[in-house]
């Protein structure tokens, strides 16, 4: 409603009405107190004095203010009117735009954006000056009738608008007006429409080409939705001249071949080797690969990643990365969100890592079906705005190519759009039209000016449909009849923006005939190569042989000097901060813990743990549902102030650190949390990257992550990762999900070398291993370690260690228990067991006089898999004269570690035979829900270890 004060025009002609009794009552201020009013009417009035007693716009003469200065009521009532249809033209407009490439899109209600509806006619519209109901009018835009039609115009074409649910005004209100003026001017050169017409060309021609060559064979299509690969160039471009050094991307497998291609650049030679050398698909499973060496299983080609360097301006080098994926579809999401987090952060010094939402960008590619349906989805756009997984805002794409699998959209969602779920979390979403390139080039250039000025999420639901079935061998008639039928006659988007081109004289027919051919016969002599190849070669992704032995030699002790050292400074506070009383007192026992005579319990050697590997140079990152605290209060890593609620962590002001410590308490989800910390441990090798379930059942709702990435991520793409799982484990009466983390299921998936298993039962054990597994990240012995954590143990001080053993000693696969076994002549029973149990055997047994116990010799088995069989074997031999082997768990028969185990000592056993199981029998349930029944169980699995049978004779 201002002027431009800086052209010689009379500024008063763009005031009339109402506004103009506004300008009135502002000079009337400005006479009183010149301060009172806005700046730009204060440099008005200087300038240009008092407004004229009557406007010097030709405007109606309804909208002079009466002698009594007010306007009439019926007046308000229209510019009231107009101006909600105007805001339902903002927030409904979508419901009549075209964003359907098949005009197949049942006809939404539309009545809020119809003038009738608000009881405005034509003349009623001219008659109000359209500054009153559109603020930011052009100039060309002089009444309400001229603002109606061109925001029809604007928000109902063939890209489609949804921000009025983004809460904040300056964000909604910058949307809104990138969306009517800045949206409509976006224009393409003649050398960028040619160039993304020859782009256009090479993805069709690509599928066309593989369609032909490999008849049959999977490889998900892109075409209908084939401005998909120009959109991502188009971001890809946006964010590296911006600066940006990383963009990190994550797609299912609609596509994905494609956007290898031409985004990435992986060589058509490699794409179609892969295709030549697939292996017979009558023969092996389709979703199944053949490895080429020991150690890697490798996998599908529309599963693989890659990496690319692309050069932007300013010579500006961008590093592009798609992640692998399995077929588990948007699982990868918050795997990449977790390489974004990891590329911004500066880890190289104590306190938390320094962030630069500049330094990295996300794009993700979701699956129409997928997108509302897959639970992990929500769960990543959850991390918008928490503290430890934000990244400055994702990119999303909807492929959104209209149908799942093999059904239709009303199959596969409750909402009208696929992107509904997004306005929950206030993201901003366009949809567009995938046959109108313009339109797609306008929505990208959108979200990344979106993106990279208010460092947040933002939606392109891109609207297209797909030419084949739901994999190329699929007849799609069956189910989708009618949408097939206009399909096949249903022109491709490169033809359709050739003939454009043509229309426009920037290219002859015949100039498109020669791309095409010279795009082909690019592919046709790529794959002639592959053809001539003497060897039959697997072009798969490349990959170092994996090996099957792990040298896990290292140093992990810590003088107790400096022990002492540390333990002293991460008991200092910031002056004047006021820990809660209670909290006070159990930390400050922890001052003479290291001296003779004292112990250290499990959460202080986690903290001595963390503390020397952060004065080793190696940065921390913990998270987890309680992490900050500990879930069952033992951790207190991050101290709250009584008084202030300020917050504090001991471990971000050691003068020892020469690294960061992020510690942070994650959302209550799992397979989202998992992901993104398994994607930031990938980034960022070198990174002691650790994740605590609640309980450890919990991880039950991050399986998919455990079996696709952690568990097997090395074997299929020779990704490594160190990452940490700390799973609450042990029986303590507390019923099923609050006993188990399912220990059975690691050890099912052990295999290949692929991480560690453990259970343990002392607190320096846990040190020596935490600092091992910190100093073999980044090598190429660095595995996952499962870790299953205690609970009640925590406290036990049957688990303390005295000081001497963290500044001496280093991890033990295999610990026999201190006071049993002194006289291996007398050994009749060796019972194995690992964990909790092992401590309440010891517990049991201490009760007893020595001559009661000294025929039971216990092992415990601190770490299970890689399973250390010449420890065990060496024990077995010095007992040899023992009639049982028994291995005990608290867990029922059918899980733990028992199938594990039995196979492997029967392996080594003098005599099979002499092989015993205690423990529950098999169940259903992993652990009951009554305290009593679980205390009479547990009594009798003790019991039944120490009840001697008589010796059996040796055979």
């Amino acid at each position: 409603m201002t002027s431009d004060g800086t052209n010689n025009q009379n500024p008063w002609q763009n005031y009339y009405g109402p506004n103009y009794g506004y300008v009135q009552e502002q000079y009337e201020r400005y006479l009183n107190d010149p301060g009172s009013v806005d700046a730009t009417f204060r440099e008005l009035f200087d300038r240009w004095g008092s407004p004229p007693p009557a406007p010097a716009h030709g405007a109606s003469a309804d909208f002079v203010a009466p002698s009594s200065g007010a306007p009439s009521h019926d007046l308000l009532r229209k510019v009231v009117a107009a101006e909600k249809l105007v805001w339902n033209i903002r927030t409904y407009g979508h419901l009549a735009a075209d964003i359907d490439p098949l005009e197949l899109r049942a006809k939404g209600d539309t009545r809020l954006l119809d003038p009738s509806t608000y009881h405005l006619t034509e003349a009623d519209l001219e008659a109000i000056p359209a500054s009153l109901i559109w603020e930011h009018a052009p100039s060309d835009v002089r009444t309400g009738k001229d603002a109606i039609k061109r925001l029809l115009q604007t928000y109902t074409k063939t890209i489609a608008f949804e921000f009025s649910h983004v809460h904040q005004e300056e964000e909604r209100d910058w949307l809104n007006r990138q969306a009517e003026l800045a949206m409509s001017s976006v224009t393409l050169s003649p050398e960028e429409k040619k160039a993304l017409l020859r782009r256009l060309t090479q993805v069709e021609q690509f599928e066309v080409f593989l369609h032909r060559t490999f008849v049959g064979q999977k490889r998900f299509s892109i075409e209908g939705v084939d401005m998909l690969v120009p959109m991502i160039d188009g971001l890809i471009r946006a964010f590296a001249d911006n600066g940006i050094k990383h963009v990190l991307m994550g797609m299912a497998h609609r596509g994905r071949l494609n956007v290898l291609a031409h985004v990435l650049g992986k060589p058509y030679g490699k794409i179609f080797s892969e295709f030549h050398h697939s292996p017979n698909k009558d023969m092996i499973p389709s979703e199944g690969s053949m490895g080429i060496n020991y150690g890697w299983t490798g996998d599908v080609k529309y599963h693989l990643g890659a990496d690319y360097s692309y050069s932007g301006k300013k010579s500006n080098v961008t590093r592009v990365t798609l992640a692998n994926n399995p077929s588990h579809l948007e699982f990868v999401n918050p795997v990449v969100e977790g390489f974004t987090r990891a590329a911004q952060e500066d880890r190289t010094q104590a306190g938390y890592p320094r962030q630069d939402y500049d330094k990295a960008a996300t794009i993700l590619v979701h699956g129409d079906a997928a997108f509302p349906g897959e639970g992990i989805v929500a769960e990543t756009l959850n991390f918008n705005q928490l503290p430890g997984y934000r990244n400055g805002g994702t990119v999303h794409i909807i492929a959104n190519n209209r149908i799942g699998f093999t059904t239709e959209s009303h199959d596969s969602r409750s909402t009208l759009y696929a992107s509904d779920l997004a306005k929950g979390f206030e993201i901003p979403i366009v949809h567009v039209n995938a046959d109108d390139p313009i339109a797609c080039i306008a929505a990208v250039r959108l979200a990344s000016e979106y993106r990279l000025r208010f460092k947040k999420d933002f939606l392109i639901d891109l609207v297209g449909y797909r030419r084949f079935g739901h994999n190329e061998s699929d007849d799609p008639e069956a189910t989708q009849p009618l949408i097939y039928q206009v399909v096949r006659n249903h022109p491709t988007i490169a033809a359709k923006w050739g003939e454009q081109l043509v229309a426009e004289g920037l290219i002859s027919k015949a100039e498109i005939k020669e791309m095409q051919e010279e795009i082909v016969a690019e592919m046709k002599e790529a794959y002639d190569r592959v053809k001539r190849q003497e060897k039959l070669e697997y072009a798969l992704q490349k990959s170092e042989p994996l090996s099957t032995q792990r040298n896990t030699e290292t140093t992990t002790a810590v003088p107790l000097k400096k022990l002492k050292e540390i333990n002293a400074a991460m008991l200092e506070r910031p002056e004047g901060f006021t820990v809660y009383p209670k909290l006070q007192r159990i930390l400050e026992r922890r001052a003479n813990a290291l001296e003779e005579g004292e112990k250290v319990d499990w959460a202080h050697a986690e903290a001595l743990a963390f503390a020397t590997i952060l004065a080793d140079g190696k940065p921390i990152r913990l998270t987890g549902q309680d992490s900050e605290r500990g879930t069952f209060a033992h951790r207190h890593l991050v101290l709250h102030d009584v008084k202030t609620g300020e917050t504090f962590s001991p471990l971000h002001r050691l003068p020892q650190a020469k690294a960061s410590f992020a510690i942070h308490n994650s959302p209550l989800s799992e397979a989202s949390v998992l992901g993104f910390e398994y994607g930031y441990n990938v980034f960022s090798p070198e990174t002691l990257v650790l994740w605590e379930a609640q309980f450890g059942d919990f991880t039950n709702a991050a399986q998919v992550i455990i079996d696709q990435f952690i568990s097997a991520g090395r074997v299929k793409w020779s990704q490594r990762s160190s990452i940490v799982l700390l799973l609450p484990h042990g029986y303590e009466g507390q019923g099923p999900e609050h006993s188990s983390a399912r220990l059975e299921r690691f050890l099912q998936m052990a295999a290949e070398d692929n991480w560690t298993v453990a259970n343990l039962t002392t607190a320096a054990q846990y040190f020596h291993l935490l600092r091992r597994q910190a100093a073999l990240t980044e090598s190429d012995h660095a595995r996952p370690l499962v870790l299953m954590a205690p609970k009640s143990l925590l406290r036990n001080p049957r688990v303390a260690s005295p000081a001497a053993d963290f500044a001496s000693g280093t991890f033990k696969t295999v610990l026999e228990q201190p006071g049993s076994g002194g006289r291996p002549d007398r050994v009749d029973r060796l019972i194995l067991c690992t964990g909790k149990v092992a401590v309440d055997l010891e517990e049991a047994l201490s009760a007893l006089e020595e001559a009661e116990r000294d025929w039971i010799h216990v092992v415990r088995v601190e770490q299970l898999y890689p399973f250390p069989k010449d420890e065990i074997a060496g024990i077995l031999k010095k007992y040899a004269n023992a009639s049982e082997i028994v291995w005990l768990q608290e867990e029922p028969k059918n899980m733990g570690a028992w199938s594990y185990i039995e196979p492997r000592l029967r392996e080594i056993a003098p005599r099979p035979d002499i092989i015993r199981y205690i423990g529950r029998p098999e169940r259903a349930s992993t652990a009951s829900g009554y305290q009593n029944v679980h205390s009479y169980e547990q009594q009798q699995i003790i019991a039944a270890a120490m009840k001697q049978r008589a010796r059996e004779t040796q055979a």
